[in-house]
């Protein structure tokens, strides 16, 4: 019984501190920007029912503007280089950047830009906004979470971590090669650690 009793509590501070760590009250407004060495966007879709390939991008930018005391008025933006696009096959990678797909050669570029950010829960938020890919923008709403808001412990300045996923359809981009032999929905996914400008 004792034993059961240690347990919960232990789990309940444990608790505690992980929502400590998610409080954005213990970092400052401002601007905050990628560390790119701990950023990843990647994407995940049906190959014909026989596997869920993982694709990523290896270049991007993102830039939030934090209200820490009211984070429905933040906002982010994100520019992703397409020209980028990683499947770890060589092959496939130029199929993708070609004009079947993402016709980087016509549209280098991917942004995302927030309209609207809505409070989910304790380190939970909806964060809605424009995607634009191949000139076609659609709106989108990212499910996103907080994992942590602190001093980074190495840099020794405020930053936060954040993931975030969505499920979009690819024909909505007109990224519709092969639909519906390989999957039409597209899941992505994103989680990226952001230090504050340190000129802000």
């Amino acid at each position: 019984m004792r034993k059961s009793i240690r347990a919960a509590l232990a789990a309940s501070f444990l608790a505690l501190a992980a929502n400590a760590q998610a409080d954005l009250s213990t970092v400052p407004s401002g601007e905050y920007g990628l560390d790119d060495h701990h950023a990843y966007i990647s994407f995940t879709y049906s190959h014909i029912g026989f596997s869920t390939p993982h694709v990523g991008f290896r270049k991007f930018d993102a830039n939030l503007t934090l209200d820490s005391a009211k984070p429905e008025n933040s906002a982010i933006e994100v520019v992703i280089d397409t020209t980028s696009v990683d499947s770890r096959v060589e092959e496939f990678n130029g199929h993708l950047r070609g004009s079947n797909f993402f016709d980087t050669d016509n549209y280098p570029q991917a942004t995302f830009k927030s309209t609207s950010i809505e409070g989910t829960g304790e380190d939970t938020f909806n964060v809605t906004g424009d995607l634009t890919i191949k000139d076609v923008t659609k709106s989108v709403t990212l499910e996103a979470t907080l994992n942590k808001a602190a001093m980074h412990p190495m840099r020794k300045i405020p930053a936060v971590g954040f993931s975030a996923e969505t499920t979009i359809m690819r024909s909505d981009f007109g990224l519709d090669r092969a639909v519906p032999a390989v999957g039409d929905e597209v899941t992505i996914y994103i989680t990226v650690e952001m230090p504050k400008k340190e000129s802000d």
